[in-house]
């Protein structure tokens, strides 16, 4: 098996293995799945550490508003879920959750699950030689739904940030979150500065040396006129300067 050494740009990810004969198409796919599910696992870590101090998502006409907004407004949480065990008030400034706070048991339940579940994609992995597998990944995600599932059995809002990340309808659109997903048709791998490309093998490049240990590195295709659109550009027209003094009378004297 070739140990592959995933970085996106200069940044460690995680190691994967596979075979020399594996067809980069399947392997570009297999890396960008399992760098793109570690970024999810990152985000709902993130979520449910807002969710174990401040509640459930508010629902959107409601988030931003003051109390007597709220009420001015006649407005209701229609999903205003009480956690297991009962809830503990703890304003969140930001206005995105409700307040209503998980008790300190449940609170733990969520933390402890959280960090298990960072320490499963950590970049420390990398120093530890563990390998990441998509089934690793899986499973941080499937603690981490299990451990929602204890702390509120009723389910969270289906706005609920958490909620739409397990059920893959989460929006990323206009957010620092969405700069750093692949899409899969779009990923490309690199090894000592060639592109790996897809209608090959992982042994046309690194030979049929199953013990090779190689640092491979992530990105996403440019798009062909994001490479050639500087071209039109007048700095990047070698005859311009030439243009623009033709047919000038320019005389040199000194001072």
């Amino acid at each position: 098996m070739v140990l592959l050494h995933v970085k996106r740009g200069d940044e460690s990810q995680f190691l994967m293995q596979a075979p020399g004969n594996t067809e980069l198409e399947e392997l570009t796919v297999q890396v960008t799945r399992v760098y793109n599910a570690r970024l999810k696992v990152q985000r709902v870590c993130s979520e449910m550490e807002e969710l174990a101090e401040h509640g459930i998502f508010s629902p959107p006409n409601m988030q931003g508003l003051t109390d007597d907004q709220i009420e001015e407004l006649k407005l209701r949480d229609e999903w205003g879920e009480v956690p297991s065990g009962g809830s503990l008030f703890k304003k969140d400034d930001i206005g995105r959750r409700n307040g209503q706070a998980p008790n300190e048991k449940m609170k733990q339940v969520l933390k402890k699950t959280i960090e298990e579940a960072k320490a499963i994609i950590s970049k420390k992995q990398v120093e530890a030689s563990v390998c990441v597998t998509m089934e690793m990944v899986k499973d941080a995600l499937d603690q981490l739904r299990g451990a929602v599932m204890i702390v509120y059995p009723m389910g969270l809002p289906p706005y609920d940030p958490i909620r739409m990340e397990f059920e893959n309808k989460e929006d990323l659109s206009g957010t620092q979150a969405e700069l750093n997903v692949i899409e899969e048709s779009q990923a490309q791998l690199w090894w000592a500065a060639k592109e790996l490309r897809r209608t090959k093998k992982l042994s046309d490049y690194v030979g049929k040396n199953e013990k090779t240990k190689i640092i491979v590195k992530i990105q996403q295709k440019l798009e062909e006129n994001d490479d050639d659109s500087c071209l039109n550009s007048p700095w990047a027209d070698n005859t311009a300067l030439k243009r623009h003094f033709h047919g000038k009378d320019i005389k040199w004297r000194p001072r």
